[in-house]
């Protein structure tokens, strides 16, 4: 059995993610951005558009245990009209959808697996290295496309630095969830399963890195996410805007 840490798991998706995998007898470590939504013992507590509270969040994990498998589900979309900033002075979506999952893995001992999970929004996406965090012209869409367009990117970079990790995104569907509306058509049951799949599973299908997957079949969305050279400068660019190294 495996330890995995759940990042987004006190509610939706990664709930039901956490709920699947404690069910089949693994360990899971369960992420809430505050004490108030984890509403339970056995969470660790991060606010991901903080690099100080993501970094305090990997020492709590840390003290539970290295965890075998990371599964990045946790994710936002601002709802504002203007360009939100952190206490970073970084743009909130791509920090929490992009540089906070980075930051997570790098403060961590090397995983066996890694999933982040992504969105099909990237293939509307596209990632400008001289304006990252869209200082020139933002807008909602363009944001979250972009920064899952960069975590998918980020991914597919590991799995070719990590060769002995098995790092993956997932497009979960449009999932009936508070983030992205209760119209969506699809169950969490249904967005968590291939997450939860390729966390544990010993499929063949499973058992690959630095693929995109969508009902558990590898897909390709965006031609930027295999841009080697692109994944490569992002890779160094964000390490350096969270002021990390990795293992």
């Amino acid at each position: 059995m495996s330890r995995i840490l759940v990042t987004g798991s006190n509610d939706g998706i990664g709930a039901e993610i956490a709920r699947v995998l404690d069910a089949h007898g693994h360990e899971v470590i369960r992420h809430a951005r505050s004490a108030e939504r984890g509403g339970s013992a056995g969470f660790v507590v991060g606010e991901l558009s903080s690099l100080r509270s993501t970094r305090e969040m990997a020492a709590d994990v840390l003290r539970l245990g290295a965890p075998d498998v990371v599964v990045h589900n946790a994710g936002w979309g601002s709802k504002d009209e203007s360009r939100p900033v952190t206490e970073d002075g970084l743009e909130q979506t791509f920090q929490i959808n992009a540089l906070a999952p980075l930051l997570l893995t790098a403060s961590l001992p090397k995983p066996r697996r890694i999933v982040f999970v992504s969105s099909d929004s990237i293939s509307r996406g596209r990632v400008r290295l001289d304006d990252l965090q869209h200082e020139d012209e933002w807008t909602q869409d363009a944001a979250y496309a972009d920064s899952k367009l960069v975590m998918t990117a980020l991914a597919f970079a590991l799995a070719r630095r990590w060769p002995d990790v098995l790092s993956n995104a997932v497009h979960p569907g449009w999932v009936s969830t508070k983030m992205s509306g209760y119209a969506a058509p699809l169950t969490v049951a249904q967005g968590a399963d291939t997450p939860a799949w390729l966390a544990v599973s010993d499929d063949p299908e499973a058992l690959v890195t630095g693929t995109f997957f969508q009902d558990r079949k590898a897909i390709e969305v965006n031609a930027q996410a295999y841009d080697v050279d692109l994944q490569d400068a992002l890779l160094t660019r964000c390490l350096e805007l969270c002021d990390a190294t990795l293992p």
